[in-house]
């Protein structure tokens, strides 16, 4: 038996639908809704004179995450931050090098390095500070939602020490020595746990666990490093807050992944059929997503057309309506102002 529409929308749609209430008009919030596409993001990170610097500001970073809210009116405010702060907390060296990326020291080859990590949680304080200010100046309807990344996409940075092409370094070292692998999940398992109960405490009102690189494994790799890693975040997590699991790249693996997790929602990417995936999905299990951030950058007919048919695809289960993946830089902000008059049934 599906689950019936609502005729009323609730205080916080985009909490309520997480928490398994469908809504008359799915909410909306966007992945890296807050980021360059904005001239005001620009501004106040130039003036910061960079990404980790602006991440790490309290103030700033409370800033930009209102940013979009200001802006849009998003049903979510998703916190301003970075998937690679553990690392840091767990003591590794993190910089981000101009037009290149993140880049992380010493990258962990052998066990004597993860051993020799100082682990140090109170840097981490800064981002605390950022979810009590914007907890404050959050209008009431807006969900508040916290992030980390999980295990293995974090893993996989802290060995090849940047980002890296296929996840090769990380899926090497689980062939090769899978005793150090296993140390290194469960030590950011740990880690992303106290984090994110932290996150809680100090005022999101839901998670994202962001698994960007889970499509890399195969299926017997992707049951030991995705699914069993982030069903332990999910039970020691989930008394506090609602938490959304998004398995990039996980295709024909998302049913077992929503199963076996525990999570209490599921974000698509845009490869993902939503006809399929809400056959496949456990029934009333909400769902994230899914459209192409390519398809936003387009905008016009084609932009309606798209939003449209996910729109459709799930005509009774609970839905949030967001990209499949981040925003670009390049993406115009009348088309997110497109979107949401289309989502939310207000277009001309």
């Amino acid at each position: 038996m599906g689950i019936p529409a609502l005729t009323l929308r609730a205080p916080k749609p985009l909490l309520a639908t997480l928490q398994g209430t469908r809504q008359p008009i799915p909410p909306v919030w966007l992945m890296r809704q807050a980021g360059r596409y904005l001239p005001e993001y620009r501004a106040l990170r130039a003036e910061k004179g960079g990404f980790l610097a602006l991440a790490m500001d309290s103030d700033a970073a409370a800033e930009v995450t209102l940013q979009p809210i200001r802006r849009f009116g998003m049903d979510g405010a998703i916190l301003f931050s970075d998937i690679l702060v553990v690392p840091m907390a767990l003591g590794q060296q993190l910089w981000f090098e101009t037009g290149e990326g993140p880049r992380l020291a010493p990258t962990v080859t052998a066990r004597d390095v993860l051993d020799g990590f100082d682990a140090d949680s109170s840097v981490l304080e800064p981002i605390y500070g950022t979810i009590r200010r914007v907890k404050a100046a959050l209008d009431p309807q807006t969900t508040f939602l916290g992030f980390a990344g999980s295990p293995w996409t974090v893993a996989t940075y802290m060995i090849a020490g940047q980002g890296s092409r296929e996840q090769a370094e990380a899926r090497r070292l689980a062939y090769r020595d899978e005793g150090l692998m296993q140390a290194l999940v469960d030590r950011i398992a740990d880690q992303t746990i106290a984090y994110l109960r932290n996150q809680a405490e100090a005022g999101v009102e839901a998670v994202q666990l962001f698994d960007s690189w889970s499509g890399s494994l195969s299926p017997a790799q992707f049951e030991r490093w995705v699914i069993a890693p982030n069903a332990r975040i999910a039970a020691a997590v989930r008394d506090l807050v609602p938490v959304i699991g998004f398995p990039k790249g996980a295709g024909g693996k998302l049913a077992a992944y929503a199963r076996e997790t525990g999570v209490d929602a599921i974000g698509l990417d845009e490869t993902v059929d939503p006809a399929w995936a809400n056959a496949v999905l456990p029934e009333g299990l909400p769902v994230q997503g899914n459209l192409d951030p390519l398809a936003l950058i387009t905008g016009g007919a084609a932009l309606d057309g798209a939003i449209d048919r996910i729109l459709a695809a799930f005509p009774e289960r609970p839905h949030v309506f967001n990209l499949g993946h981040g925003i670009l830089p390049d993406t115009p902000i009348a088309h997110v102002e497109q979107l949401l008059a289309r989502v939310r049934g207000t277009a001309a």
